[in-house]
């Protein structure tokens, strides 16, 4: 195997997989804000509720389509790159992305049709229920994604037989309990992308001026959620970490970067791991911490990087920082979201703009949180690409040379480039448009002299709302 068509096949499934997730995460989290705006409509009549809805139904319906076309390649590089890995695994990874396909595009693709054509067509509780089809039909795409990837993770109810892996327990396959704490952790983070844009959007507006009443539902619905929500993605990643202390210690060292054995173990808060010297440099840590996290024991000892053979080892430096990078996005999002619901509680929040600047600047950072994530899974996860069973240099296509890895990654950043390019500047026009849609004449009315609740507010719902004299 040609290490340089290896390691360019890596890059490769690196930089799709990085482009796809960014779509799904999105849609998820904003289809199920789809669905109670929707249901808020319903109950309470409020014109401003079915504006928010149409505006932010153009945007699902872009990032949707991105996130089909995004991931359309995915299948065509476990031929094309990673064939032994589609032999091997082909028994138990074709069916379970067969049942995405027949449960959650079938679900998305059938109700979709009526979330765009059909309010006029349909009753509205059939609408209300077609748009909550549409949001649980992206959550079953994520679970069976999640379900497969966790097989790779912590293989699980299968017999090798004449060199591929059949199954042999699918209960332990789908419902393996590493898949019940990672499916969560990856659906709440969609949640808060969603939250943490449509509080951004509702900030933007706010700055500018623009669509008061409807950047009001944004701001203070989007952080609400974010401030429930992020305490318990806290919590859910500890129960992550968890597993990866337990099936996988090597992983769980390499974020560490502990490279001893400890007992009992600091914590390192940051540091620069140096793989040369198996040594941390300039690294702050805290004593015992360590055993804390890692065992819930002030005495345990914990296990470091050399207990390792170094052919088994993961690279350190990029689950390092990459986790601390999620988890440090994690805590800016909690403080921006419990601040801002504070100060919306006691009618302040439009007033400080500072913090509107915050919130306004934060919509990348679940992103940044998502993926960073992804690349400690995967990352750490090496050099396996089936934990413990195949490793990701047995695994890529025989005899693939790295011309062809070269031109097929050449291709790909140049179509995703394309697509993102085109894709974002329509999904910017939109938002920038605001709630009354591209060409919409906004309403200039005068502003409020105090704090106004949204039930005090007109219910002009997709006209511009801006303070007299702009």
């Amino acid at each position: 195997m040609d290490p340089t068509a290896l390691l360019l096949s890596r890059i490769q499934f690196a930089f799709t997989i990085s482009f796809h997730i960014i779509f799904p995460a999105f849609t998820i989290g904003l289809a199920a804000w789809l669905t109670v705006l929707e249901a808020l409509r319903l109950y309470s009549g409020k014109p401003v509720y079915r504006t928010l809805f149409e505006f932010w139904l153009k945007i699902f319906g872009v990032a949707f389509g991105m996130g089909v076309v995004s991931g359309v390649v995915m299948a065509f590089q476990f031929g094309t790159n990673w064939s032994v890995l589609s032999k091997m695994s082909g028994p138990i990874q074709g069916p379970l992305l067969s049942y995405e396909t027949f449960t959650a595009f079938m679900l998305e693709a059938s109700f979709f049709g009526i979330l765009v054509f059909g309010r006029s067509r349909v009753p509205p509780w059939f609408y209300l229920f077609s748009t909550a089809m549409v949001a649980l039909g992206t959550t079953l795409s994520a679970f069976w994604i999640m379900v497969n990837n966790s097989w790779m993770q912590v293989p699980t109810g299968y017999v090798l037989q004449n060199g591929q892996f059949v199954p042999d327990d699918w209960m332990a396959i789908i419902f393996n309990r590493v898949v019940w704490v990672r499916f969560p952790h990856m659906l709440l983070a969609s949640y808060l992308t969603g939250a943490f844009c449509v509080a951004a959007t509702g900030a933007w507006y706010l700055l500018r001026g623009t669509y008061h009443a409807e950047a009001h539902v944004m701001l203070r619905m989007g952080l609400a959620l974010a401030a429930v929500l992020l305490p318990v993605q806290l919590f859910i990643g500890h129960l992550v970490g968890d597993y990866v202390h337990n099936y996988q210690p090597a992983k769980f060292a390499a974020i560490e970067a502990r490279w001893h054995d400890e007992q009992p173990a600091s914590e390192v808060l940051i540091a620069i791991p140096d793989p040369g010297t198996e040594s941390n440099k300039y690294d702050i840590s805290i004593p015992v911490l360590g055993s804390i996290i890692g065992s819930m024991s002030l005495t345990s000892k914990e296990v470091g990087l050399t207990s390792f053979v170094p052919q088994d080892r993961p690279p350190v430096v990029i689950p390092f920082f990459a986790f601390r990078v999620m988890v440090g996005c994690g805590f800016v999002m909690l403080g921006l979201a419990w601040l801002g619901t504070y100060l919306g509680r006691k009618h302040r929040l439009e007033r400080s703009r500072l913090l509107l600047w915050g919130i306004f600047l934060s919509f990348p950072l679940p992103w940044v949180a998502i993926l960073t994530g992804w690349y400690t899974a995967e990352v750490g996860r090496q050099p396996w690409t089936v934990y413990g069973v195949l490793r990701t240099a047995d695994a890529v296509t025989p005899f693939l040379t790295a011309s062809a890895a070269t031109a097929s990654l050449i291709l790909f950043v140049a179509v995703y480039a394309f697509i993102f390019s085109f894709g974002t500047h329509y999904i910017y026009r939109l938002l920038r448009a605001g709630p009354a849609g591209l060409g919409g004449k906004p309403l200039h009315i005068p502003a409020p002299n105090r704090p106004m609740s949204l039930a005090d507010r007109p219910p002009l719902a997709g006209r511009n709302y801006a303070p007299a004299g702009e």
